[in-house]
């Protein structure tokens, strides 16, 4: 038997070293060729829009803003060819040309969609709207689900005996995995108790996408205290969140501890901030630079590749009803899955600094929030995970349990990112209704 063992040890040990220098070489061709896209892009922006957008290639300036909102990740990715121009060049020099701040350039770049579902967030009063300033009055798409019954407010502001609970999904999502899922399980006493806001968030689905916005952490909390819980005047509510919106959801919670009856997170990224620089931490778990599995490769190829990920963007995105039309054809279907044409509705821009900002950007303030919410609050939070996640490796729950052990986790046998909701919506929703029902 040792023999056996030994061989498969060997080739084991053969195939990782094979992936590492394929996935050495691949990188190294895409480091030289985003730094030609860069070049490439900053020629168009100035020839289409008479002005280059701001890139990342450059750690050269950094303003306050940017040491406090956002995330380390986007400026010390790392570019071998640039590092190496860097260096013969004195090392200030590179293809980039640094962080200035996000200009006013207009709300849609020549590469992103035009269509009238993609800019319908522009019209204000149903009018056409080019003033930048005017931004204040956009509001977060919603979908929401009130109670069957009547419902009559009290004084406070609040529908009587109804409690609100807040939905926020996760990266290329919108709030469509909460309707089809939850919102049609929910039983008849729940129909009568809850009112349900699942929002597509700034940059994503039918919610506004504005170019003037570097959507950090607090970007996304103030739109949803614009949208929601502002307007509908909220005293006390619940939160749901998937995946990077459990980032979001900490951070909302940790602000309204005094309000928040419960938290759950599903699939949450979690990366500890007492493990060094957890920005790239979280940048490093999540898109390794590896060729395999394909799906790591894409994470890696979308998030290390500033240049080249909007090339994808512009292929993909800014010609979705394009491709929307080619696969119901091809499938003969008049309707397409909504996860599919979810992964289109978003921007570069807005998908980029959200992917940075939010989840690796977040990283380094997850313990400060599950603290203020925990030990300030006392807010019940229940985690939920698959035991097959390869976009967010279960042990980031098993991490959360460590750093704050008050946290019920739940682990889902043979579950994956997408099938630990999806699939299994009334059995979710089931467990949703026994956790707000015991906050009571």
């Amino acid at each position: 038997m040792a023999a056996p063992l030994s061989c498969r040890r060997f080739l084991t040990i053969v195939s990782k070293s094979s992936v590492s220098l394929i996935s050495a070489i691949v990188f190294a061709f895409l480091d030289a060729l985003d730094a030609v896209m860069c070049l490439f892009f900053r020629v168009l922006d100035e020839l289409l829009e008479g002005e280059s957008s701001p890139c990342y290639c450059s750690a050269a300036r950094k303003g306050d803003r940017v040491e406090k909102e956002m995330s380390e990740s986007l400026f010390g990715r790392g570019n071998m060819i640039r590092d190496l121009v860097g260096r013969i060049g004195g090392g200030n020099w590179g293809f980039g040309f640094g962080f200035g701040g996000v200009g006013k350039l207009g709300k849609i770049r020549w590469s992103d969609c035009g269509c009238s579902s993609c800019v319908s967030w522009m019209r204000i009063n149903g009018e056409d709207d080019d003033d930048d300033d005017d931004d204040d009055e956009y509001r977060l798409h919603l979908v929401v689900q009130q109670p069957e019954r009547a419902m009559q407010e009290n004084d406070s502001g609040d529908a009587a005996n109804v409690q609100n609970v807040i939905f926020i999904h996760g990266f290329l999502s919108s709030s469509t995995i909460w309707k089809e899922t939850v919102f049609p399980n929910l039983s008849e006493l729940s129909r009568q108790s809850y009112r349900l806001f699942a929002v597509d968030l700034l940059g994503f689905g039918r919610s506004p996408k504005p170019r003037n916005c570097l959507y950090t952490l607090n970007d996304h909390l103030e739109m949803i205290e614009k949208s929601v819980i502002l307007p509908y005047r909220m005293k006390s509510f619940h939160v749901v969140a998937h995946s990077m919106g459990c980032v979001i959801a900490l951070a909302l919670a940790a602000k309204y501890s005094a309000s928040v009856k419960s938290v759950t997170l599903i699939a949450p990224p979690y990366f500890s901030s007492s493990k060094g620089n957890a920005s790239f931490e979280a940048l490093r778990q999540l898109a390794p630079r590896r060729v395999w599995p394909p799906l790591l490769f894409g994470s890696a190829f979308m998030t290390w590749y500033e240049h080249l990920g909007r090339c994808v963007c512009f292929f993909i995105c800014r010609n979705h009803r394009l491709w929307e039309w080619l696969l119901k054809r091809l499938t003969r279907t008049r309707e397409l899955h909504f996860l599919i044409t979810d992964l289109a509705l978003h921007t570069h821009h807005s998908a980029w600094h959200t992917m940075h900002n939010v989840i690796c950007g977040g990283a380094k303030m997850q313990d400060e929030y599950l603290k203020a919410i925990i030990n300030g609050g006392g807010v019940r939070v229940h985690v939920i995970h698959g035991t097959n996640d390869r976009v967010v490796p279960v042990e980031c729950s098993y991490n959360m349990k460590v750093t704050a052990p008050a946290i019920e986790l739940e682990i889902v046998p043979n579950a994956d990112h997408n099938s630990v909701i999806m699939g299994r919506g009334k059995e979710l929703t089931k467990r949703l209704e026994g956790l707000w029902a015991s906050t009571l």
